[in-house]
């Protein structure tokens, strides 16, 4: 079965669009502690590329890994109505020994 390739945009994003926000949760916390890894919001329309260049760019870092997440919205409910919270993009960012972010 084949795998479903994006297709290709000619948008160019920002190492400052790219990077929404950090995730600083108790399991960010752990990972960047135990395996030098660093959660991140990015992006809907970054690639594993785009969120690597824009970590480098923007905290001075080396980049061993990147992984990505599409996680979905929750549904949500406000008295009568029903809605969703947002689909957002999650990735996960491994950085060499030497180098670590203060951020966190």
């Amino acid at each position: 079965m084949p795998r479903h390739i994006p297709a290709k945009t000619s948008l160019t994003l920002e190492p400052h669009q790219v990077i929404v926000k950090p995730l600083v949760t108790e399991k960010g916390m752990h990972r960047s502690t135990r395996c030098n890894a660093y959660a991140f919001e990015v992006n809907k329309l970054a690639t594993k590329a785009d969120v690597r260049n824009a970590v480098e760019e923007l905290f001075d870092v080396k980049v061993l890994k990147v992984h990505t997440q599409n996680r979905k919205g929750k549904p949500r409910r406000t008295r009568m109505r029903f809605g969703y919270t947002k689909p957002w993009k999650k990735a996960i960012v491994t950085l060499d020994a030497e180098h670590t972010i203060e951020l966190f």
